[in-house]
């Protein structure tokens, strides 16, 4: 039986209306891909929760969460990934690329330059059918 494993991602706006983009670094699975910035829940967590607790970890920034934009599950060869992501803002702070190999701002119609790791895939379609 494949394990899943519980994913949130935060789908950080500034005030131009642009997304942070992550890179995984070559430390992390899936290197090179691209994500938006998140986490594994830990028990007894909501994605909410989860989401305030990464983003502070992984980008030294705090950030309010909004609302859902999507709810996937994704079955990579050794594992299944659900992953849930949310519409945010920063609260306060920079967001810096503390796990990430670098942080980019990018209007939503230019998410598709880039390679995504597939699990973040169908964050980025909802994202574009909401323009």
């Amino acid at each position: 039986m494949t394990k899943t494993i519980h994913v949130a991602g935060a789908v950080i706006r500034n005030q131009d209306g642009y997304v942070l983009c992550a890179l995984r670094s070559r430390t992390m699975s899936m290197p090179g891909l691209w994500e938006f910035p998140g986490g594994k829940l830990e028990a007894e967590e909501t994605a909410e929760q989860c989401l305030v607790r990464e983003i502070e970890e992984e980008l030294g920034c705090i950030i309010q969460v909004g609302r859902l934009i999507a709810d996937v599950v994704h079955e990579y060869p050794t594992i299944r990934v659900r992953l849930v992501t949310y519409e945010s803002s920063l609260a306060s702070g920079t967001p810096a690329a503390r796990e990430h190999e670098r942080l980019i701002w990018l209007p939503v119609n230019r998410l598709t330059e880039l390679e995504w790791a597939p699990a973040d895939l169908p964050t980025v379609d909802a994202l574009i059918t909401m323009i």
